[in-house]
């Protein structure tokens, strides 16, 4: 999901709950590594240092089924879906 000013949106849910409300993607994938690993946020770059926004905007609009790039030595896949993986 993208806005028409550039940045792009996942719709994450923010507890197991129904209610799902969209987050930046850039927000979303510090989020996601920050709790799968021990990684900080201090420690994480901006998202554009790791991997190309075009191609991220690419999946998450359909164009592609998944995208895996590596953050500071662990796999984040993003899907079309806007599930965000760590590996």
């Amino acid at each position: 999901m993208s806005s028409e000013d550039g940045e792009v949106y996942v719709m994450r849910a923010e507890t197991d709950e129904e209610w799902v409300s969209p987050k930046p993607v850039r927000t979303a994938i510090t989020d996601a590594l920050t709790e799968a690993t021990a990684l900080e946020e201090s420690d994480i770059d901006t998202i554009e240092s790791y991997v190309d926004l075009t191609a991220l905007r690419g999946v998450l609009e359909g164009e592609d089924d998944d995208l895996t790039f590596d953050v500071e030595g662990h796999d984040v896949t993003v899907t079309a879906d806007g599930d965000i993986s760590v590996e």
